[in-house]
Order: structure tokens, then sequence, then C-alpha cells
């Protein structure tokens, strides 16, 4: 049963990337019997160059490339699709649409930077007051720095302790029940707002945003005394690894931090065999001896 659900659960994935990459684009309008490499190769370079709305990134137009991991993964559902239907090209012709989508080697590195919760707590302590909240709510809940960013007071429902998540880079809305610390400090959060106003904000009341919170974290992982290259999404990769490590079933950690069980299996995977590895050991330990 779970197998058949994370299969599911992968499916959707791939059928959302399609159809935003994939069906509002050009390459789209063109018949399988003659679509060719320099098609695909258009079609990658305009999807790894992007062009970012104003709403996420405040200057329309900017341009913004993809990282070579997020490329691969985009790159996998047409590929997959193609090799259904359309028979291998030969090699370095226009007919060999297959090297057009290969992934870029080395891409997917395992994240390495964790930080375990007394290093969080120090963050937090040395943090200014400004920032100290986001960062609270980054360590409380396995999120992008962006989604925690936007969450607005009307988003959350006190009476039920629920947390509507607006649509982020997952591309949909998704409704998650917070524990009580968690809840107590949203409440805390949203006191004197308005619905419409965000639950983490500045001191002017205006939303963070990209080039806003690095500073501040940055002086606040200086204050600390922790690894330079620790960022915000340090944070969400510390929660996830936590979630990992704890036994939480892998599709209900994609669900909740918005992400496909693909990624959770190739970043985190391995926690989950040490984890067993060590349940092993103290299943046998207690027979030394006998």
């Amino acid at each position: 049963y779970n197998h058949t659900r994370l299969y599911a659960h992968d499916k959707i994935e791939a059928q959302k990337r399609l159809e935003r990459t994939v069906y509002h684009s050009g390459i789209a309008d063109i018949p399988l019997s003659k679509l060719r490499k320099r098609h695909l190769i258009d079609w990658r370079t305009n999807l790894q160059n992007k062009t970012c709305n104003k709403k996420e990134h405040g200057v329309n137009g900017t341009k913004k490339r993809l990282a070579p991991s997020t490329l691969n993964r985009e790159l996998v559902p047409l590929r997959a699709a193609l090799h259904k239907v359309l028979p291998i090209g030969a090699p370095n012709t226009e007919a060999a649409w297959q090297e057009a989508l290969k992934p870029i080697k080395n891409a997917d590195r395992q994240r390495t930077l964790y930080l375990d919760q007394q290093q969080r707590m120090s963050l937090l302590s040395n943090a200014n007051s400004e920032i100290e909240p986001l960062l609270r709510g980054l360590c409380y809940l396995p999120l992008r720095v962006g989604t925690v960013a936007k969450l607005l007071v009307m988003d959350f429902d006190a009476r039920t302790s629920e947390l509507t998540i607006g649509k982020d880079k997952n591309g949909q809305s998704r409704k998650i029940i917070v524990p009580e610390t968690t809840a107590n400090f949203l409440v805390n959060q949203c006191l004197s707002k308005e619905t419409i106003d965000p639950i983490f904000c500045r001191k002017n009341g205006a939303s963070w945003s990209k080039e806003t919170w690095k500073k501040p974290i940055k002086e606040a992982v200086f204050s600390a005394g922790l690894h330079p290259k620790t960022t915000a999404y340090t944070l969400r990769h510390s929660t996830i690894t936590d979630l990992v490590t704890s036994g939480l079933p892998i599709l209900t950690i994609a669900q909740i931090s918005g992400t496909s069980v693909e990624m959770i299996e190739k970043h985190y995977g391995h926690l989950r065999n040490d984890a067993a590895l060590t349940a092993l050991e103290q299943l046998t330990s207690s027979w030394s001896g006998q």
C-alpha cells in the first residue's frame, strides 16, 4: 500500500512538471515525427534561463538560472515520456533527441551541512530580534524560507492549529496540523496583526525577501561561530534530516515539506539506512555472549 502511494505521489509530481515546463512551451506544438535535437536544446536552454516574475523576485524580467540539480529534475519527466514513444536517434545527429536531455553530471551533491539542535539554538540566541522569529519558524517547520516568509496571518487557524501553506515550488497548496509549541509560537507572531499581514515580517511591516534576510542571517551565523556556509536553507535541511532519522514515513515528509519523494530518497535515504543499521545493532546486542 505504501509503495502504491509513493508511486502515485511521484506520478503526480511528474505530471505537474510536464505541465509547468512542457505543455505551455513552444515545444508542445511540435509533432513527435518532426521533433529534433535542436528543438530540445532550445527548450532546455529556455528552461535553464527561465524568467522570474515580479511577485517572486521583486524585479519583473529578472533572469535566474536554474541550479544544475534542479534542471536535472525538470528533465526527467520529458525524457521518460519521450523514451516511451520515440526510438533512440543515431549519435551526433539531429535525430539524437536523447542527447539534448542528458543530465548534468555530479549536479546532485548530497547535502552535508547539518546543524544539531544545540547549534540551532545558538543561532537563534545570536540573531537580532528582527530576524529571530523567521529563523525560529524555519527551525519549527521544514519549509523553504521563501514559503515561510510568504505565510499570512489568515493562513493560520489557532482554533485547530492548522496551517495553510500556499503554492510554492511544489506547485500546490496544502494544510498541516502543527504541534502545540509551534501553534503557540504562531499565535504570538499573529498578535496585533491584520489577517493579510505576514506572520513573519520586518520591523517596518514589510515581508522578508532573499535580499533582506541574507545579511542578518550571515551576522547571526558569524556571532554563533557556525560554519560560514550556513544559510537559511541549512535550517530546512536540518529539520528534514531530523524528521527522516525520527522514522517518519518518506511520503509524509515529502508532503509536509513540499518536495518530491524522489528528492527525499536521493538526499536523505542514506539516513534511513544508518537508522536501520543502528536498530539492528541494538537488536543483536542483547544476544552478545549468548
